[in-house]
């Protein structure tokens, strides 16, 4: 290493000089890993804000516009969101194996079973919760109420002096009932993603709230806030799987 000394000063006042020189360059590269790790800092914090932000969008299934879910035996049930999709769920999606469920109020969802008439008793209550939940009841916060289930020949828009309008059926024959049905969902994070159940289906998420019918509950914008504090995701997700009316947590 070379070294250049001025002969206008002595040799003290040279060696003084580096040392200055050198406490200075340390100083600035000190300066220098420090700003890198700020930097560092802020393009980890940045990345991770980047991520959350970005959210996977995911083909959504045919029976998703609807209400649905999969029983404990894996059967799909979905149900009209209004009375024309109930119409629709009937005439387009039921087929002859398939059961038909509804709760016994006037306005409710109309829930298809598919391969209904081969599935267990514990799939079929697990419907009929489901379909409890999806009608007037839950407005109304009823603890539970009672729920028929019939085939797909029983059902018609067809009656005898009488006006079927959108949404409803005219129905003959015996009823399968499920009296008393309490109204219940969870809300959790599946394998397809957010899900509702019914509260009697065996099948848990890692992150999962119950939610009941209640008068002193919450609105359904309100509800959704704070279930999607709780399982990290949109409220606007949640506000279109949700029942209406007033809900609380447990």
């Amino acid at each position: 290493m070379k070294v250049k000394l001025k002969l206008s000063k002595s040799l003290q006042e040279n060696v003084s000089d580096y040392y200055e020189e050198a406490k200075e360059t340390k100083k600035k590269i000190a300066g220098v890993e420090k700003a890198i790790e700020e930097t560092k800092k802020e393009m980890k914090k940045k990345e991770k804000k980047e991520k959350k932000q970005v959210k996977v969008k995911r083909e959504k299934k045919w029976y998703e516009k609807f209400h649905w879910f999969y029983t404990s035996g894996g059967r799909l049930a979905i149900g009209g969101k209004n009375a024309q999709q109930n119409d629709i769920v009937v005439s387009r999606y039921m087929e002859k194996d398939d059961l038909f469920f509804h709760a016994d109020i006037q306005g409710g969802s109309a829930v298809v079973l598919k391969d209904g008439v081969n599935a267990s008793e514990e799939e079929m209550v697990e419907t009929a919760q489901f379909a409890g939940g999806f009608s007037n009841a839950w407005k109304n916060a009823n603890a539970a109420v009672d729920v028929y289930a019939v085939k797909k020949e029983q059902l018609s828009k067809h009656a005898q002096g009488g006006y079927i309008p959108t949404g409803a059926f005219a129905i003959k024959g015996e009823r399968q009932w499920f009296r008393n049905t309490r109204i219940a969902y969870k809300v959790g994070i599946g394998e397809k993603g957010l899900e509702i159940i019914p509260e009697f289906s065996k099948k848990n998420f890692e992150k999962n709230v119950l939610i009941l019918p209640s008068k002193s509950g919450n609105e359904k914008g309100k509800i959704a806030k704070s279930i999607a504090k709780k399982l990290g995701v949109s409220p606007d997700d949640l506000l279109e799987i949700l029942p209406a009316g007033r809900s609380k947590l447990k």
